[in-house]
């Protein structure tokens, strides 16, 4: 970043369509971080203004003003209001949209009179015309007495003039109020309260007494003058409520001079389709299809280039034991490495899909009408609507999904959402489903139509889905926390999806699961390989006993040299930690071997596949690799001489990785959100308490 630099603060109502304009300005120039002390996504861009001015722009939480009522909200308040100096922007963007403009200036006329320069950008332009919607842009500029520019995010149209909005408020770095409150109001109190710093606009300091948030710069002397205004509460909700009223009445001013809407020329189908989304009985049924199409989209659409994916790696892997030198190398590189990548890449096709779905969902508006149809079912199990994004956004990876139940005020419903959301089946199980559906599951079709394997998978993610609503209704009645709620949703206009919004999307989430999960998996590929092939003084024996044992002396070469590598991996250090928890899981239908998936799993559970091709890679001692499925489906049961993954031991690993707490990263953000150790390790011996239980039925029932 260069001091030059123009620090931009996206900001604006929730499905205004801040994100596709961030897209539009940022390109692929994007990276995500956090906000300083907090754990809540920040993504930030650079955007070339021209040939020698760039901008580091950052897309702050939606929100509906800067009184926040979320920790997500209190994020702008605090941005604005400069409490992290490097953080604090030279100029702010405000996105509306151009049908709900009246709404979205409210938290416009808040911003104006912070005194930062700022530019207004009305979105949607391209939907005036089916609205009836007609602007004077000249005189809405000249009555906020600001950068005001019409755009269409979604069609690249206006971001040019966004651009050089932004470079000519920068140039001029003035701005005045919009609204000037201290008249309106009480002109004694806003005048003394002015008097207590020079440094600050009246509105900048009208906050930090009714917000409690206070810049880095304020001086322990301006502090203790500005709590003094504190003392009336009753005083500052009064002045508060006439703030709101005042400003509604000053933009209805400016919009009945500026913006008018003729209904008799709109032409819309968002009535219509609201009717069949939001139904009682029909936007419950068309839900469920919609999640069984997708379903069934995961597997047959990735199968082909997840076989290819497999085949591919196993004969890299072949290729480089055959070829290579013999030695230490050569081993990690075709037992550790090469499986370690081969076992990350192999489900990008299924998760890719998956995120397309979920981007598809949103960017329609669609996802909105599900919120608002799922909060009467929610509020009987002790959430509300807004849980269903957490829930839903879990399919992807539990550790958003509870960074995003901060957009829920009531702390019972937030910390109910928060500990039920892991029971959602997210991406990291999906690897784990797909293998072992396609062991034990069939590639057939119900009804000429429906794929088995799809069907299977479906029954699990409504599996999850059922568990996490009968665990938040136990929740609720057991957990005595004293709370108000209240359930706001915006509901946006229908729109076609836009092809880069989806692409940035889903192509952000695949580079989060292969740096993020990749990196867990492929370390520990290469320290299981390390366990594998080592171990106390019994394993270096191992091969000299073997071949001296006259029970062995018929074994052709390559029969005796898998022998070896078995017993070499009965003998390694994780051979030893395997049959140590053996007689445990054994109930389950569980080997030692599975047993070290489980472990290495709780890193992230999607290791347990990679686990499992690390092991029988090693423990293989034959230079033909086949692929993990194939070394899964032809792993053989001593005991009973069928196979290994047979469909109770399959169901038994299935259901129980639907209810473990296989995940430490988010363990790890839930001791974050709720700021104390005992609600993660209720999570953990809780869920693994009722996976045990669950699988050890499975199995029984099923054997």
């Amino acid at each position: 970043m260069s001091k030059n630099d123009i620090k931009v603060a996206l900001i604006g109502n929730p499905n205004t369509g801040k994100t596709s304009l961030f897209n539009q300005l940022t390109g692929l120039n994007q990276k995500v971080g956090n906000y300083p002390g907090v754990t809540v996504d920040k993504k930030l861009g650079v955007s070339k203004l021209s040939s020698t001015q760039n901008a580091i722009i950052t897309d702050l939480p939606g929100t509906y003003s800067i009184n926040p009522t979320s920790i997500d909200e209190s994020i702008v308040l605090k941005t604005l209001l400069k409490k992290n100096i490097k953080e604090s922007p030279d100029v702010i963007l405000v996105v509306a949209d151009v049908e709900n403009l009246k709404r979205n200036l409210l938290l416009f006329s808040q911003i104006k009179d912070l005194e930062i320069p700022t530019v207004l950008a009305i979105n949607m332009v391209d939907q005036m015309n089916r609205k009836g919607i007609t602007i004077d842009l000249s005189l809405l500029k000249k009555e906020l007495n600001t950068e005001v520019v019409l755009i269409s995010a979604r069609k690249n149209e206006g971001i040019k003039d966004v651009k050089a909005a932004i470079i000519r408020c920068h140039v001029a770095a003035k701005a005045s109020p919009l609204c000037g409150i201290n008249n309106q109001i009480d002109p004694d109190y806003f005048t003394k309260l002015k008097e207590i710093s020079p440094n600050y606009s009246l509105y900048e300091l009208w906050l930090m007494v009714t917000q409690n948030n206070y810049p880095e710069t304020v001086t322990k002397e301006e502090k203790e003058k500005l709590l003094a205004f504190k003392k009336d509460v009753s005083k500052l909700k009064k002045y508060q409520h006439k703030e709101t009223i005042y400003r509604y009445q000053e933009i209805n001013k400016i919009l009945k001079k500026t913006y008018i809407v003729d209904k008799s020329k709109a032409k819309d189908l968002r009535g219509n389709l609201d009717r069949i989304f939001t139904h009682k009985i029909f936007g419950y049924v068309f839900f469920v299809f919609l999640l069984l199409a997708i379903f069934q989209s995961i597997f047959d659409w990735a199968t082909l280039p997840m076989d290819l994916i497999d085949g591919t790696f196993a004969e890299i892997s072949d290729f480089a034991k055959s070829n290579l030198p013999a030695g230490v190398f050569t081993d990690l590189l075709s037992e550790g490495i090469i499986p370690g990548i081969g076992g990350v890449l192999i489900f990008i096709p299924q998760i890719a899909i998956l995120f397309l779905f979920i981007a598809i969902l949103e960017e329609t508006g669609y996802m909105s009408r599900v919120v608002f149809l799922m909060d009467k079912i929610m509020r009987r199990f002790g959430m509300n609507g807004k849980s269903v994004i957490p829930l839903i956004s879990g399919t992807a990876c539990a550790i958003p999904a509870i960074m995003a139940t901060r957009t829920i005020a009531s702390w019972k419903e937030r910390l109910i959402t928060i500990l039920v959301t892991p029971f959602t089946t997210c991406s990291a199980r999906l690897p784990v489903y797909a293998i072992l559906i396609s062991l034990i599951i069939p590639d057939i079709k119900i009804f000429g139509f429906l794929n088995l394997q799809g069907l299977v998978l479906l029954c699990l993610y409504a599996l999850g889905f059922a568990t996490a609503i009968i665990a938040a209704y136990i929740l609720h009645k057991t957990l005595k926390i004293k709370t108000k709620s209240f359930f706001v949703v915006e509901m946006p206009n229908y729109k076609l999806p836009s092809v880069k919004n989806v692409f940035f999307e889903v192509v952000e989430k695949i580079k989060s699961f292969v740096l993020e999960a990749g990196k867990i998996i492929l370390a520990l590929s290469v320290i299981l390989w390390f366990l594998a092939s080592n171990g106390p003084t019994s394993f270096d024996n191992v091969e000299k006993n073997t071949i001296e044992n006259t029970a062995n002396q018929n074994f052709s070469k390559k029969e005796l040299q898998q022998r070896i590598a078995s017993i070499k991996l009965e003998n390694s250090y994780i051979g030893i930690l395997g049959k140590t928890i053996e007689p445990v899981i054994k109930p389950l239908g569980y080997d030692w071997k599975i047993g070290i998936a489980l472990i290495t799993s709780l890193a992230a559970r999607e290791v347990f596949v990679g686990t499992l091709s690390t092991i029988y890679s090693v423990a293989s001692g034959d230079e033909n690799t086949a692929t993990i499925k194939q070394k899964m489906a032809s792993e053989i049961n001593p005991d009973t001489g069928k196979k290994r993954f047979n469909f109770p031991v399959g169901m038994s690993l299935m259901v129980f990785y639907a209810f473990a707490m296989q995940c430490m990263a988010t363990l790890a953000i839930v001791k974050r959100e709720t700021k104390t150790w005992k609600w993660p390790l209720i999570q953990l011996f809780g869920m693994g308490l009722l996976a045990y239980i669950a699988s050890f039925i499975t199995y029984q029932i099923l054997s």
